[in-house]
C-alpha cells in the first residue's frame, strides 16, 4: 500500500527536506520491556509497505521493569526509533502530549505498548485519514478484555461521554487513532483528557471518524488500568463538557445561574417584606428568611465569578495569541480581475 500524506486535495504541503518524516508513531511505554521488541518489529514492518518517511517515538513513563534500558539500546541500533525518557511516572496523558511534542511527521498515530493494539491496521488509518478527515479513531469491535471489569464499565463510559460531549464513538479507550499534526497542536493535554482527545478535536472544529480496528489479548504483563481512575475520569468528563459548551463564554452560565438565585432571593424577600411591613406578622424566625438571604448571596458570588472567568478567558487567550476560531482553508482567487 503506497500511501502519500502531502497530497493537494488534504491542502498538505511536501516537506522542506527528504529527511522530515511525513508520519510520527507515538506510543507511550510503562512496564512493558517484553513487549517492546515485538512492538518495535510490528510498527517497522506494518509501515514498510506504505513507502512513508517516518519515526516511532516511544515515550518511557517511568518504568521501573528495565524498559527505558532496553529502549535506549533499541535506539542506539535503529534509525527510525527515537525514546524519550520522562523523570518519573507522569500517566498516560503526559506520555502522549510528550510524544505529540517530540513529533515531526505532518500526521501522527497513536497506540499502546502493550501488543494489544495492532501496528497492521496503522495503514488503514491512514487511507482512511485521506478521505478528508482530521482525525480517525479505532474501535476495537472485538475487544479481547474481562466482560465485567473492562468491557462493561467501558460501554457504559462510552454512551455516556456521547451523551455529555456530543461526539459519539463506539470507543473512545482505543488509542489506536490517526491525527493530523496541525490538530493535535490547538489541544492541551492534561489530567485523564488523552481518553477524551476526540472531544477536544470537536471543539477544534476537527472533522472525525472512526472504523473498526483489531484487538488482541495481553500477552505479557498486567494491565494498568483500574476502578481508581473512574472518579478522575468523571471530573474529566466535567471538564469537557465545561469547554464544549461554555469555553469562550463563561459568563453565560454562571451569569445566568446567579440571576436567577438573585431573582429568587428577590421574590422570597418581597413576600417576607408583605408579611412584616403589610400584615404585621414576624418573620425573624422563618426559614425562608435564611433561605433569601442566602439565595442572594450566592446569586452575587455566581455573577462576580461569572465575571472573573470571563476576564480570565479573554486574559488567556490574548496572553496565548490563541484565537477564539480555528481556520479549515483559505481559497484565494486563482486569476486577478482587473480593477
Amino acid at each position: 500500500m503506497n500511501i502519500s500524506l502531502f497530497n493537494e486535495g488534504m491542502g498538505a504541503r511536501t516537506p522542506a527536506n527528504s529527511s522530515q518524516p511525513e508520519l510520527s508513531v507515538v506510543v507511550p511505554i510503562y512496564n512493558e520491556v517484553e513487549s517492546i521488541p515485538s512492538l518495535i518489529e510490528a510498527i517497522a514492518s506494518s509501515l514498510k509497505a506504505t513507502n512513508l518517511a517516518y519515526e516511532l517515538i516511544c515515550v518511557d513513563d517511568g518504568s521501573k521493569d528495565g524498559s527505558s534500558e532496553l529502549l535506549k539500546q533499541q535506539a542506539q541500533a535503529r534509525p527510525d526509533l527515537r525514546v524519550v525518557l520522562l523523570r518519573r511516572n507522569y500517566g498516560q496523558t503526559a506520555a502522549m502530549a510528550a510524544g505529540f511534542d517530540s513529533a515531526r511527521g505532518q500526521v501522527i498515530v497513536t497506540l499502546d505498548g502493550d501488543l494489544q493494539n495492532d501496528p497492521a491496521d496503522i495503514p488503514l488509518l491512514l487511507a482512511k485519514l485521506q478521505e478528508g478527515y482530521d482525525m480517525v479513531s479505532g474501535w476495537r469491535q472485538n475487544r479481547q478484555d474481562a466482560a465485567l471489569k473492562r468491557l462493561l464499565p467501558s460501554k457504559i463510559a462510552n454512551w455516556l461521554i456521547g451523551q455529555i460531549t456530543g461526539v459519539k464513538l463506539h470507543d473512545y479507550g482505543c488509542s489506536l487513532k490517526a491525527y493530523r499534526k496541525e490538530l493535535v497542536a490547538d489541544m492541551n493535554l492534561y489530567g485523564e483528557l488523552h481518553r477524551f482527545l476526540p472531544a477536544l478535536a470537536y471543539i477544534e472544529g476537527a472533522r472525525i471518524t472512526e472504523m473498526p480496528v483489531r484487538h488482541h489479548a495481553r500477552r505479557y504483563g498486567s494491565s494498568k488500568y483500574g476502578l481508581g481512575r473512574t472518579f478522575r475520569v468523571l471530573m474529566d468528563l466535567l471538564t469537557i463538557w465545561f469547554m464544549k459548551k461554555f469555553l469562550t463564554r463563561p459568563m453565560h452560565v454562571f451569569g445566568l445561574l446567579g440571576l436567577i438565585s438573585m431573582f429568587l432571593g428577590t421574590l422570597l424577600g418581597g413576600y417576607l417584606t408583605f408579611l412584616k411591613i403589610g400584615l404585621g406578622e414576624s418573620i425573624g424566625n422563618r426559614p425562608l428568611l435564611i433561605l433569601a438571604v442566602v439565595l442572594l448571596l450566592t446569586g452575587v458570588q455566581l455573577f462576580s465569578f461569572g465575571l472573573l472567568a470571563e476576564l480570565l478567558m479573554r486574559t488567556y487567550h490574548e496572553s496565548q495569541g490563541r484565537p477564539i476560531y480555528r481556520v479549515r482553508e483559505i481559497v484565494e482567487p486563482m486569476v486577478k480581475v482587473d480593477s
